[in-house]
């Protein structure tokens, strides 16, 4: 079998022989072999087991057939490292035993240890550099959405901690900033060193932040990261996650490749909100999955439509698969991307004036 780079290619826009597919939260409890192991062991333990960790990886790329893996990990796991202690509870989510609300606080916060407290997850990706046949995506949460959890102690709706934090102590709210910066920066720089070929920063929450308040507050540091990391030589993604849409246009600067929009603003108007200047991912809306699947073809067709416009689209989900989508409907829909943008973009090539 040969390696699939069309993932890779879309990502630096460059041509494709199809529109490539993943999914956000694609190794997961929709698939009942997963649910199975997930009656064993947690989340965090299957990620201290390199072996069964890459497995589950490799699931959804034998299952559905898509165009690249992502890794399975949790946004949270790096957080240990740099001395913050968390649980993962079911129903809820990330839970902190001590949040953060001080300058003594961040003060304690030290470097992370990658290769020492994380080998793990390295070891992880080394198998998957390995055994995979089309690339691997790894991943970091971005620095205001690890903040989050940290400040409120558990997921949040409103996130009236962090904003307090943010608005009355900006100078912690930058020191924060910074070490959570420098700890995705070392955690991603190991991803590739390890085997990575692309990674995604995922900024799940940061659309609770207006525009305003996202330049003063996260930009920097987002900037900074994707500076800081422009050496590696693969594709880097940044998803400002849900109702991120006026966010856009502040992201024009930004030395990422690949921006991963949500479903509230289509592909041509998230282009024209960032200049032109990014691939773009998404975005359909994880719930059209318990649609009719000839719903769900009209919509991929949609987007396809809309994708392959201009070069450099990668189809995903506007958010993570939830627990009750149906694996047959998502191997379905992989299926009806490949052909269905196969044939569109060998129509469009075919249309094109030869020179």
């Amino acid at each position: 079998m040969t390696y699939n780079d069309t993932f890779i290619r879309a990502c630096r826009k460059q041509e494709t022989e199809h529109v490539p597919v993943w999914y956000m939260r694609q190794a997961g409890r929709y698939d009942p072999e997963y649910r199975a192991i997930k009656e064993k062991y947690s989340l965090l333990e299957i990620s201290r087991q390199p072996e069964l960790a890459a497995e589950i990886t490799m699931m959804p790329v034998r299952k559905l057939g898509v165009d690249a893996a992502i890794l399975y990990s949790d946004i949270m796991n790096p957080v240990a490292s740099i001395g913050v202690e968390f649980d993962i509870v079911k129903n809820i989510g990330p839970v902190i035993e001590q949040p953060i609300r001080s300058s003594a606080d961040v003060e304690r916060l030290r470097p992370v240890d990658v290769e020492g407290d994380l080998a793990h997850i390295l070891e992880t990706i080394a198998i998957l550099d390995k055994e995979l046949q089309v690339p691997l995506i790894t991943f970091a949460g971005a620095p205001f959405t690890i903040a989050s959890y940290l400040i409120e102690g558990r997921p949040s709706k409103s996130y009236i901690r962090t904003k307090e934090l943010m608005y009355s102590e900006p100078l912690v709210w930058a020191k924060l900033m910074d070490k959570l910066g420098d700890m995705v920066i070392a955690y991603l720089r190991a991803h590739v060193r390890s085997g990575g070929k692309a990674f995604q920063l995922f900024d799940s929450w940061v659309g609770a932040l207006s525009p305003q308040d996202f330049e003063i507050f996260v930009l920097p540091t987002i900037t900074r990261i994707f500076a800081e990391l422009s050496d590696l030589d693969v594709p880097k993604i940044y998803f400002p996650g849900v109702s991120s849409g006026e966010l856009l246009p502040t992201l024009s600067g930004l030395q990422a490749d690949v921006i991963g929009l949500d479903w509230r603003v289509s592909l041509a108007e998230g282009r024209r909100r960032t200049g032109g200047r990014f691939a773009v991912q998404g975005n359909l809306d994880p719930y059209l999955l318990t649609a009719p699947m000839e719903l769900i073809k009209e919509r991929a067709k949609a987007l396809i439509d809309e994708g392959i416009q201009e070069p450099g689209y990668v189809f995903n989900l506007g958010h993570g698969l939830f627990p009750e989508a149906s694996l047959e409907k998502l191997r379905e829909l992989t299926e009806y991307i490949h052909g269905y943008s196969r044939e569109a973009l060998a129509l469009r090539k075919a249309a094109q004036p030869h020179s």
